[in-house]
């Protein structure tokens, strides 16, 4: 056991390590092809910032674990709106840009509903089971094409001259290196993070949905917590919240598209709860930023997004 706790850890670790050595070596290489930060933006450092949850739901998908497939999407986009939104709010109320509230929230919450209708077919078509599959997949990654094309038009709007002060200039072979060791970090991290979390499951005879809704979500969602707390500490609202919903709604679109394309995903342990809290999840954010003075979530409901989290877990202690 000692050992499996050791592999998720490690598999963690550099998961997170090779999607941050992936984002600055392909950054880098693309502002030295001259390639416009914006375009940057919006593929290479968005990707990137994704890639823990790519590369264990891809991974998980192609090795027959679909359950931690599912429940690390369910389960990281759960932890992002109540935990890592509830967390930041409480650092400084968040105030949510009026496009974030009419647009991209959202879009989030229909990408919560299209994946609830997509796995439901056992309910709609009387099916045999509950599965993701290919045609769903390709169905969420059209979805995505149409929310890449309207993130293109918003920062088109948006653009400022200023975007280019993140990223780190490197010379092309160590940008290829930092690549290079990035993907192989991720690869390699993605399989010690499934191997370990479905050891530690059938070890401790708890369902891998579980794993994947909590352990595995919670340790891919790692970068949107550090950027979201980071980005709250210096009163910058719009990254907070940004960060968070937009990885919401690519995680669903384009990572599950991604996986179920790779291999159909049947439900499994995933229940009919996690999928009405992502739901909720998503209402939630919605109201708390239309009703909130000022288009703003608050402290106070940042504690409600925290004890639904809690709630949560303690449901998931209890049915495990």
């Amino acid at each position: 056991m000692l050992l499996d706790i050791l592999l998720l850890g490690g598999g963690i670790a550099l998961v997170i390590l090779g999607a941050n050595w992936l984002v600055d070596g392909a950054s880098a290489l693309a502002l030295r092809l001259n390639i416009p930060p914006l375009i940057i933006g919006l593929t290479v450092v968005a990707f990137g910032t994704s890639t823990p949850e790519l590369t264990v739901s891809v991974i998980s998908a192609y090795t027959g674990k679909t359950d931690i497939a599912v429940g690390n999407i369910v389960g990281s986009n759960i932890f992002n709106i109540l935990f890592i939104l509830g967390v930041s709010s409480l650092i400084t109320p968040l105030k949510v840009a009026s496009s974030t509230v009419w647009k991209e929230i959202p879009l989030s919450l229909l990408a919560a509903i299209v994946l609830y209708i997509g796995v439901n077919d056992v309910i709609i078509d009387q099916g045999p089971i509950a599965i993701i599959s290919r045609i769903d997949g390709i169905i969420l990654l059209l979805f995505f094409v149409i929310f890449l094309y309207y993130t293109f038009i918003q920062s088109r709007v948006g653009a400022n001259a200023g975007d280019e002060e993140d990223i780190k200039p490197m010379a092309i072979w160590k940008s290829v290196v930092f690549i290079a060791i990035g993907l192989v970090a991720l690869v390699y991290g993605g399989k010690f993070m499934v191997d370990g979390a479905s050891h530690i499951a059938l070890g401790m005879g708890v369902p891998e949905a579980i794993v994947g809704l909590t352990i595995v979500a919670i340790g891919t969602s790692m970068p949107e917590l550090a950027t979201s707390v980071v980005a709250a500490y210096k009163k910058k609202s719009d990254i907070a919240v940004g960060n968070v919903v937009g990885s919401n709604i690519f995680n669903i679109f384009f990572i599950l598209g991604v996986s179920a394309t790779v291999a159909p995903l049947p439900l499994g342990n995933i229940s009919q709860v996690d999928l009405w809290l992502n739901i909720i999840a998503s209402v939630l954010l919605f109201m708390t930023a239309y009703i909130g003075r000022g288009h703003k979530l608050t402290r106070l409901e940042g504690v409600l997004l925290l004890l639904v989290y809690m709630a949560y877990m303690v449901y998931l202690i209890r049915i495990s």
